[in-house]
């Protein structure tokens, strides 16, 4: 089945609606962005996140030993890197901790496509590229551009309630990502999160 991540959890409101629904992942947003959470708020927050649900910590270019902290205090169970880390990057980081690393790639073309499947992380993620931020646009990417891939991968970037069953029924991925797309008025949705979520796991394999 597969996975669903629900990206950008920054209030209580927002763990008991995800407690409730049973996403796979949730996402702690640890870098510069209106999701942002400091340490502090994530092991609050984390207290109260039902033990089923897996915790991911997004970072863009951070000191690798705060995500080291984090892993080993248990304050989330997977790391996702969003910024420009490189090959010796990842490699440092899978040196000292045993959880899975997801990297993401900002698409514009196929190039940034193939140049990511060589890259040491136990998944990808693909998302829209802007020059703007590192990531949470709420736009969609070339999806073709995606076609064919054999990596585990995730599936973000402008993924709504309209859109994720054709998504799903064209590009099959490991996992999907959404944030602003489960939203009303910049605050998580529960009735969008629940039906994106049975559109997911309603979808053909």
């Amino acid at each position: 089945m597969t996975a669903v991540k629900i990206c950008g959890l920054s209030r209580v409101s927002d763990i008991e609606i995800v407690n409730n629904l049973s996403p796979d992942y949730i996402g702690f947003v640890f870098a510069k962005s209106r999701r942002e959470v400091s340490d502090d708020l994530a092991i609050y927050l984390r207290a109260r996140l039902s033990p089923s649900i897996k915790t991911v910590g997004v970072f863009v270019n951070e000191d690798i030993y705060r995500i080291v902290n984090l892993c080993q205090h248990h304050i989330i169970d997977l790391v996702q890197l969003h910024g420009d880390e490189d090959f010796n990057y990842i490699n440092k980081l899978r040196s000292m901790i045993p959880n899975k690393i997801i990297k993401a790639i900002r698409v514009r073309n196929k190039q940034d496509v193939d140049n990511s499947l060589d890259i040491p992380c136990d998944y990808l993620l693909f998302d829209t590229y802007s020059l703007q931020e590192y990531g949470g646009s709420g736009k969609a990417f070339d999806w073709s551009l995606i076609d064919g891939i054999t990596r585990p991968y995730f599936m973000a970037g402008g993924l709504n309630c309209s859109n994720i069953e054709e998504a799903m029924d064209k590009y099959k991925p490991f996992g999907v990502d959404v944030s602003s797309g489960v939203e009303t008025e910049g605050f998580k949705d529960p009735e969008k999160i629940r039906k994106f979520i049975m559109k997911v796991r309603s979808a053909k394999r």
